[in-house]
């Protein structure tokens, strides 16, 4: 069974952020990621970390104006400076976490122009992140989402993501590959994750529901075979990340919501056991 990391800006939401670290950890997790970890000192959510034995293994970096609508600065002429910022921003935070990974959003492809006239900027962006993060001994991670979700997003389908990486050549920049998008802008997943995740490139995992984004136990995917799929590519090529839950609970935000909708992880730790 693969490893599942709880997204608290999605779980548990009827908690204040800083509490939700010891909901997750009640519930079992061993892991969480969320979005942004900036409205909060790095030593207080450390200190949470180590309350409840979690590890941090993803956070994003600064997306610009998120309240203003933008979704990250990767793509956008003219904002270099303010990208480079961010980065550094992120990287003192992923220190002070011990967070191994960083997600840079692409950002929106500007009014008025194509993803062909934006992606040198990109490019040149994530050329000097990694070799920033390479220094701080982090991965950057890519990561394709649907444009049903955000509108003119840069970044869509894994072939893409892909290619960026290997313009740019960096061992440390990396794809994140969140199974709902992927469902929602190309489908055939299973046959995606046989043809990613061998190659060394896909250093995280994300579930949802589709079309909803509730539990993964909802909806038109089937999660349990995309498990084993994993599970059986893992084995063959090594590879050890973690699966983000980054879903909203079908309960909405009322006590308990994240709680009673895991009934999904049940099962999949039942399973497991069986199979021992």
């Amino acid at each position: 069974m693969p490893r599942f990391a709880a997204n608290l800006s999605m779980l548990y939401t009827e908690l204040d952020f800083l509490d939700r670290f010891d909901a997750a950890a009640r519930d079992g997790f061993k892991a969480v990621e969320y979005l942004f970890p900036y409205a909060f000192e790095a030593r207080d959510i450390r200190a949470r970390l180590d309350a409840n034995g979690l590890q941090q293994v993803l956070f994003n970096a600064p997306p610009g104006n998120w309240d203003g609508g933008e979704r990250g600065l990767a793509c956008l002429p003219g904002r270099e400076a303010e990208f480079r910022e961010g980065i550094a921003k992120a990287l003192d935070y992923a220190q002070a976490l011990d967070c191994p990974r960083i997600h840079v959003m692409a950002g929106l492809i500007p009014e008025g122009k194509e993803r062909e006239a934006v992606q040198p900027t990109y490019v040149e962006n994530l050329r000097w992140a990694a070799a920033e993060a390479k220094k701080a001994g982090r991965d950057l991670l890519l990561e394709p989402i649907n444009q049903r979700d955000i509108p003119r997003f840069f970044l869509n389908r894994q072939d893409h993501a892909h290619e960026i990486i290997g313009m740019i050549g960096a061992d440390n920049l990396k794809v994140q590959m969140d199974l709902y998008h992927c469902q929602i802008v190309e489908g055939d997943v299973a046959m995606k994750i046989r043809k990613y995740l061998p190659t060394g490139r896909v250093a995280h995992f994300q579930i949802a529901g589709v079309p909803q984004r509730h539990e993964p136990d909802i909806g038109e995917l089937n999660h349990p075979y995309l498990f084993s799929v994993i599970d059986e590519v893992a084995a063959q090529c090594g590879w050890q990340g973690w699966v983000g839950c980054e879903y909203r609970p079908a309960r909405g935000a009322v006590p308990g919501g994240t709680s009673d909708g895991l009934g999904w992880l049940r099962d999949c730790t039942e399973a497991a056991k069986e199979s021992e």
